[in-house]
C-alpha cells in the first residue's frame, strides 16, 4: 500500500486547512513538506457560501469562485495555487486511524501517511435525526448541510420540486439561512423548532421577535415549541410528511435539518487531553501531545479576554486559529516568540436583505436599541450585554462597515456603564463614539494628568487606573487602564462628546 511522509500534515480539508496552508506559504515552506488530507473531493473553500449564495437562483456562487481565502478578502487559492507552492492536496481520502505515538495516519483505503508535525483541522459533523432513532429519518429528500456535496443535492431537489413545500427542522443558523434561501427559490417554507424563539444560544427574545416577524412577513410559517418525531414517504421513498410531537402533520417535498453539530475528535480519543467537547490546547493551539496542534471547531482553547477555556464553532475562529498555529510552529523552529491568541468572539449572518454581526460575550443584562420593527423598510437595531457593570457584548443588525467596527471595539474594550436607561437612549451612538479611542502621553502634574487648561484626569498611582475626569466633555474614562510614572502617563481615553 501507499506510504508517504511529510514534515507537516493537516488532517481535514476545510476552511482552517486552507488558511493554514496560506500561512505556511507566507512563513516559508519547501515543496513536498506540507500535505492536506481531506475526505472531500475539492480544495478548501469558504463553507459559509453553502447556506447563502450557493443556493440562490441568481448570482449563484460556484467553485472556483469561493475557494479560500476570498471570505476574508484574500487571494483565492485554487488547486493550481497548492501545486505552485509544492503543497500536496490529498483529496477524497478519509483518515480512519490516527496513531499519535508513531506519528502515522491511515486512510480508509489502507494508505499510510507519516508526519513530523500534525495539525488537526477535522471540523464538525452534523447531528442527524437518525442518531436519535427518529422514524423515517432516512427518507429521500431529507437533507443536512455541511459539505459541497450536500449543497449540490439540495440544489437538485429545489429544481425538481419547483414551487413545492419545505420544512426546516431547527431554528439556528442553518434554519434561518436556509429558510431564506428556499423562500427566495419560491418554495413554501415552514420552520419547526422546540425553543421559545429562534437562535436561542445568541438571540434575546427581543432580537428574535424581529427576525420571526420579518420571516413571517416573507410568508415563512414558524412553528415553535415542538419537534419532528417522524417522517412518512411516498412509494418512491421520498419524504411527503413531517410528524410533529404536538400532533400536527406538515406536508413536505423537501426537509432540511439543522439541529447542530459535533466536533470530529473520535480519531484522537484517548490520545489527547479533551475538555468541553473538544481537544484541549494552549494559546498557540498546541495539544498535550508534542508536535500535535488542533484548530477550529475541535479546539478548546484559552479565551484570554474572559480568562476561560472555550470551544468556538465559527469560520472566523477557524481562519485565525489556523494562522496562529502555523505561526507558533514556525516560531519554535526559528527560536522566536509570538503573542498568545487573543480572540474576540464574532458571529454573523446574512439572509434576505438582512445582515447582522455580534462581537463579545452574550452574558448579563441586555439593552435593546434602535428600529426593530419587522415592517420597517430599513431596520437598524441592536443590543448591548452588560455584565458586572461593563459592556461585554454587542449585536447590530443593518450596520455599516464603520458601525460594525465600532461595536467590535466596544466588545473588546468593555467600557463601564452606570445607567442602563441612558445606554438605551444613546443606542448605537454609544458605540460610535468609542471609535475615538486613542493613546496619549503627557507630563504629570502631581497626581493629575494635564491635558489642557480645562480637562484633567485623576490617576490612582497605586492601581494605575484612571479615577475620573474632572470636567466634560471627556467624561467616560473612569476605570480605564492607565500606566503612570512620576514623569509621564500612558492611558486610554474614550473621547465621548455630548
Amino acid at each position: 500500500m501507499v506510504e508517504k511522509s511529510f514534515k507537516y500534515v493537516i488532517v481535514g480539508g476545510g476552511v482552517a486547512a486552507g488558511y493554514a496552508a496560506r500561512e505556511f506559504a507566507k512563513q516559508g515552506v519547501e515543496p513536498g513538506e506540507l500535505a492536506i488530507i481531506s475526505k472531500e473531493a475539492v480544495a478548501p473553500y469558504e463553507r459559509p457560501a453553502l447556506s447563502k449564495a450557493y443556493l440562490f437562483p441568481a448570482g449563484t456562487a460556484r467553485l472556483p469562485g469561493f475557494h479560500v481565502c476570498v471570505g476574508s478578502g484574500g487571494e483565492r487559492l485554487a488547486p493550481e495555487w497548492y501545486k505552485e507552492k509544492g503543497i500536496e492536496l490529498i483529496l477524497s481520502t478519509e483518515i480512519v486511524k490516527a496513531d499519535l505515538a508513531t506519528k502515522t495516519l491511515t486512510s480508509a483505503a489502507g494508505a499510510t501517511f507519516k508526519y513530523q508535525i500534525l495539525i488537526i483541522a477535522t471540523g464538525s459533523t452534523v447531528i442527524r435525526l437518525s442518531d436519535f432513532g427518529v422514524q423515517g429519518a432516512d427518507a429521500k429528500n431529507i437533507f443536512y448541510l455541511r459539505e459541497i456535496d450536500d449543497a449540490d443535492k439540495l440544489v437538485e431537489a429545489i429544481k425538481a420540486k419547483k414551487n413545492g413545500k419545505a420544512v426546516i427542522v431547527g431554528g439556528g443558523y442553518i434554519g434561518l439561512e436556509l429558510s431564506a434561501a428556499l423562500k427566495i427559490n419560491n418554495i413554501d417554507v415552514s420552520m419547526v423548532y422546540p425553543e421559545p424563539w429562534c437562535m436561542p444560544r445568541l438571540f434575546t427574545a427581543g432580537i428574535a421577535a424581529f427576525y420571526e416577524g420579518y420571516y413571517a412577513n416573507k410568508g415563512i410559517k414558524i412553528i415553535k415549541g415542538t419537534v419532528a418525531v417522524g417522517f412518512t414517504a411516498d412509494s418512491n421513498g421520498e419524504v411527503k410528511e413531517v410528524k410533529l410531537k404536538d400532533g400536527r402533520v406538515l406536508e413536505a417535498d423537501i426537509v432540511v435539518v439543522g439541529v447542530g453539530g459535533r466536533p470530529l475528535t473520535t480519531l484522537f480519543k484517548g490520545q489527547v487531553e479533551e475538555e468541553k467537547g473538544g481537544i484541549k490546547t494552549d494559546a498557540f493551539f498546541r495539544t498535550n501531545v508534542p508536535e500535535v496542534y488542533a484548530v477550529g471547531d475541535v479546539a478548546t482553547f484559552p479565551l484570554k479576554l474572559y480568562n476561560e477555556l472555550r470551544r468556538v464553532e465559527h469560520v472566523d475562529h477557524a481562519r485565525k486559529s489556523a494562522e496562529q498555529a502555523v505561526k507558533a510552529i514556525k516560531s519554535i523552529e526559528e527560536g522566536k516568540t509570538i503573542d498568545e491568541y487573543d480572540y474576540l468572539p464574532y458571529f454573523y449572518s446574512r439572509a434576505f436583505d438582512l445582515s447582522w454581526q455580534f462581537y463579545g460575550d452574550n452574558v448579563g443584562d441586555t439593552v435593546l436599541f434602535g428600529d426593530n420593527d419587522p415592517k420597517s423598510p430599513n431596520p437598524k437595531f441592536g443590543s448591548y450585554w452588560i455584565n458586572d457593570g461593563k459592556v461585554v457584548g454587542v449585536f447590530l443588525e443593518g450596520g455599516s462597515p464603520d458601525e460594525n467596527k465600532a461595536i467590535a471595539k466596544v466588545a473588546r474594550v468593555q467600557p463601564s456603564v452606570q445607567n442602563l436607561d441612558q445606554l438605551t437612549e444613546e443606542g448605537l451612538s454609544f458605540a460610535i463614539d468609542a471609535q475615538d479611542v486613542f493613546f496619549v502621553r503627557m507630563r504629570l502634574t502631581g497626581s493629575n494628568l494635564a491635558l489642557n487648561e480645562d480637562c484633567k484626569l485623576l490617576i490612582n498611582q497605586g492601581t494605575g487606573l484612571s479615577i475620573a475626569w474632572v470636567k466634560r466633555p471627556l467624561n467616560r474614562v473612569a476605570h480605564y487602564p492607565a500606566r503612570a510614572s512620576l514623569q509621564h502617563a500612558s492611558l486610554v481615553i474614550w473621547d465621548h462628546f455630548h
